[in-house]
């Protein structure tokens, strides 16, 4: 399996939703980093679930870190953590082991590796894997900040409802307030909106699906290459990679298929203490592949939750016969608002790998 990304700071993370543990492991990091554990626990709480919008799963989510850290401060050696998994229900998937669900991984799995993979709770496709990636991001979040580097994402759509758009200079208080909340959006007014719609679709054993709008801020120009080795190139690819996201877009992203270029073009100003800077970000802070200096701002699509109660058609993998599925068990119906660390986390770590390339 390809679950590994980044050039110099090279992640990987392991395991399956059911099986004994999670992990990530991480080469790369630069010695010498002391980690706030409070921190990283705390970062690690807001993708857990919680309350009627989520799974009704418990687990901890309390890294085991096995290598790469002394007294919390990282040694030059890979760091390895481990998440025990304590709350699996592997029972709820026995029904509809040779039944795949739409628009979940269970029938290409199945596909690709002859029946032999572990699909019990999504098995390596599963949204579980994402807390192993938020040890990796939380932990990049932290040696970021101390050059100056702030990533904050917020809920920017759920069920149609539309949350406000971060401001042109997002700052880390803002940041760190959206990340306080039990709901991460900027309007609250919107949070309860899109939490009523997501009940709704609970209640209709129907799930809805999302945006989470991410920024960095403080990352200087000059950072990426330019065609396929880009900045949009490798978050995207990296953001690709979290379950469930279906589109990436950067500034205006497919709005600017509609404007002008006198509309699309950021006018370009000098600021009073003489530095170069722009009027607006419709480019999300690169150019030809490169950092321009202004905040980084890319968005990521979550489809709706696969795993509904409503009945659906499907086939038996065993005979190829038409049937239908009702799929029971523990499922979130929506997880756009558990994924708005993740994408930081993802961001933390693209950001943080291309700063130690030195590019």
């Amino acid at each position: 399996m390809s679950s590994q990304f980044g050039n110099k700071l090279k992640i990987s993370v392991y395991g399956q939703s059911h099986g004994k543990a999670i992990g990530v492991l991480i080469d790369g990091l630069p010695a010498g980093e002391k980690i706030d554990m409070d921190e990283l626990n705390a970062f690690m709480s807001r993708r857990k679930p919680g309350g009627k919008l989520s799974t009704s799963r418990k687990e901890a989510d309390m890294p085991v870190f096995l290598s790469g850290l002394t007294e919390n401060t990282t040694c030059g050696s890979p760091l390895c953590a481990m998440i025990e998994n304590g709350d699996a229900h592997s029972g709820d998937y026995e029904s509809i082991r040779y039944t795949p669900r739409p628009a979940h991984a269970d029938y290409t799995a199945y596909v690709k590796w002859a029946g032999s993979a572990d699909m019990r709770g999504g098995g390596h496709f599963s949204g579980r894997l994402t807390a192993p990636l938020c040890i990796a991001g939380g932990i990049a979040k932290q040696i970021l900040a101390k050059k100056g580097i702030f990533i904050g994402a917020h809920l920017k759509a759920a069920a149609g409802i539309w949350d406000e758009s971060f401001p042109l200079f997002p700052d880390k208080d803002m940041f760190e307030t959206i990340a306080s909340k039990a709901f991460p959006v900027i309007s609250d007014e919107a949070g309860e909106k899109m939490q009523a719609k997501i009940m709704e679709a609970k209640e209709e054993l129907d799930s809805v699906g999302g945006i989470v709008e991410c920024a960095a801020i403080g990352v200087p120009a000059g950072f990426g290459d330019p065609m396929f080795d880009g900045v949009e190139n490798r978050v995207a690819g990296a953001l690709f990679g979290i379950p469930a996201v279906k589109g990436v877009e950067f500034g205006k992203g497919f709005d600017c298929a509609g404007m002008r270029g006198s509309e699309n073009n950021d006018p370009m100003t000098v600021l009073k203490n003489g530095s170069i800077s722009f009027e607006k970000n419709d480019a999300g802070g690169i150019l030809g592949g490169i950092t321009t200096g202004m905040p980084i701002v890319v968005r990521a699509a979550f489809k709706p939750t696969p795993s509904i109660a409503k009945t659906q058609r499907t086939v038996d993998i065993r005979d190829n016969t038409k049937t239908e599925i009702s799929i029971k068990g523990r499922h979130d119906p929506c997880i756009a608002h558990r994924a708005v660390p993740v994408v930081e986390a993802v961001m933390a770590c693209v950001i943080l790998d291309m700063i130690l390339e030195g590019k």
